[in-house]
């Protein structure tokens, strides 16, 4: 099924935007054996993430009333955050993935969301340090933590999501605020998975 999944994908997003899935799934799996997850599920999470990235926003809006999705103000004015919601609509609906880890940790890369599942933890994670989104200090700070505290790296991702959003005055989901303060709480309060110890 995956070079269905990559089949699709070349016909409907940019070069650059596959390069980044890649990467994702790359990194979802990598970060997933890592922590001693599943690493297929999060690889197929990684490479279904965006699969509507590049829809237009009536149409997120449309499939994401179509299946019930919640649309909160926040999103009814920016339907471009819908994009998650409705890539695991594709997922299902397209390539039959009915596995639920898979599906909330593809709904859940972009805003994160408190007490999602660490699987859900890895691929919003992969999502904001791919080797594809650059390489600054900060970068590779937060690529450096990703490794050594999944709840550490959450809230860390998010403050530096949270800063980009300040920085070029976009709109921020109260979400993306919610999932920063449980992550932190959750590192504050020492709750570290296990990691491989090579």
């Amino acid at each position: 099924m995956r070079d269905r999944v990559l089949d699709w994908l070349k016909d409907n997003v940019p070069p650059p935007r596959l390069q980044h899935i890649l990467g994702v799934e790359q990194m979802s799996g990598d970060l997933a054996r890592h922590y001693h997850l599943d690493e297929e599920k999060a690889r197929w999470a990684g490479l279904m993430h965006d699969l509507a990235k590049c829809f237009k926003p009536e149409r997120l809006l449309q499939m994401a009333r179509e299946e019930g999705v919640e649309i909160d103000p926040v999103c009814e004015n920016t339907p471009h955050l819908l994009h998650a919601d409705v890539s695991a609509i594709v997922a299902q609906h397209q390539f039959g993935m009915n596995d639920p880890a898979i599906l909330e940790a593809i709904r859940n890369h972009t805003l994160g969301r408190p007490q999602m599942s660490d699987l859900s933890c890895v691929v919003f994670m992969a999502d904001a340090l791919e080797p594809s989104r650059g390489e600054s200090a900060e970068l590779e700070a937060l690529r450096r933590t990703s490794w050594e505290n999944l709840y550490q790296s959450v809230a860390q991702t998010s403050d530096y999501s949270l800063r980009h959003l300040l920085n070029t005055r976009r709109v921020i989901h109260p979400r993306t605020i919610l999932t920063r303060n449980w992550a932190m709480q959750k590192s504050r309060d020492g709750v570290i998975i296990s990691v491989n110890s090579t």
